[in-house]
């Protein structure tokens, strides 16, 4: 099945799928939402932020498709972050539709926006362990706390969905598939007859996942999401649908690229350390240029960062230590060969 390039807001695709690209305000431009019709009516996945722009998105949709909202009988995340998450809560209040999603995306909502959030303050904690300076740290609380309105109201009837379960998504059987790294807790789905995947962030075309190191999350989600890379690429793949950027069809090569994007990160930075520094030099090393003032960005460039100087140390390559006369501060250096 070829794939044409669009830049259309709305896409059909297969028996009736309906691609909605939902906008966001941010670089990545928009998220992939998908209305998967059966004789019950539709699975969305991933409805996106909430943000005026996407709500009117949305209503321009249904109107001109004769989508009553009541014909949505299911929600299904195939991860949390908000982009994806969002309007979850806003469509089960028009639709009356579960949201599904997975137990670990679940209690990351509750740790980032429920009634005594603690994500916050140990995600600054750890940047100031890693060398961010305090005017870059206030700008990310602010930016943090400015994301609860684009995930409001939340969801209330939640369904937990896991890997291993089996899913029907338009009239067909689909398999949960576990696919940690860019998330905890983020699943793809695969209909093994007519080979075709769910991926949500877990592959793109184009760009690559974020891959982050956050408090109380994986202690190596580098490696977690290259391991889930090898699984994916043992599945036959048809057409891929992603939660950014066009849906496409050479899933294995896909994958085979960002595992070389990382792997020659990996050299880069460990290069990079033959004289002790700590995270955000490397990440101004690595990033500087793309990020500038934008906290949105250096939020995930840092965690990126540190993503990589984890597994670095995990493979024996990089040696993280506490900076002389600075207990509560950590530096890298690479390791050297005897």
């Amino acid at each position: 099945m070829s794939v044409p390039r669009s830049r259309q807001t709305v896409r059909e695709w297969l028996d009736g799928w309906i691609q909605v690209k939902v906008p966001l305000p941010f670089a990545l431009r928009w998220v992939n939402s998908y209305l998967i019709p059966d004789q019950r009516g539709y699975t969305l996945v991933d409805p996106g932020l909430h943000t005026p722009e996407a709500v009117q998105i949305w209503e321009t949709v249904t109107a001109e498709r004769g989508i009553a909202y009541s014909s949505i009988h299911t929600i299904v995340l195939t991860h949390q972050h908000p982009d994806h998450y969002g309007l979850a809560g806003w469509w089960q209040q028009r639709s009356g539709a579960p949201v599904r999603m997975s137990a670990a995306a679940r209690a990351y909502t509750s740790e980032l926006w429920g009634e005594h959030p603690a994500f916050p303050e140990r995600l600054l904690a750890l940047y100031a362990q890693h060398g961010m300076p305090q005017h870059q740290l206030n700008g990310i609380r602010e930016h943090l706390d400015r994301f609860v309105a684009l995930v409001s109201p939340q969801p209330q009837l939640v369904e937990l969905l896991e890997a291993g379960e089996p899913l029907t998504l338009g009239d067909l059987s689909w398999d949960v598939l576990d696919a940690p790294g860019h998330a905890a807790g983020h699943l793809c789905f695969y209909q093994r007859e007519q080979k075709l995947m769910i991926c949500g962030d877990q592959v793109l075309p184009d760009i690559t996942p974020n891959i982050s190191l956050v408090p109380g999350g994986d202690d190596d989600p580098l490696a977690s999401f290259l391991s889930s890379l090898e699984e994916l690429s043992r599945f036959p793949v048809e057409q891929a649908f992603p939660g950014h950027r066009d849906p496409f069809s050479d899933f294995a090569g896909r994958i085979a690229e960002i595992r070389s994007h990382h792997e020659q990160r990996l050299t880069v930075i460990a290069d990079e350390l033959e004289q002790p520094r700590d995270g955000y030099e490397i990440c101004q090393q690595l990033f500087g240029a793309r990020v500038g003032t934008d906290s949105h960005n250096l939020r995930f460039a840092m965690a990126e960062t540190l993503a990589h100087l984890r597994h670095l140390v995990r493979l024996g390559r990089v040696q993280e230590q506490e900076v002389p006369g600075a207990p509560a501060r950590l530096h890298y250096a690479r390791m050297v060969q005897a």
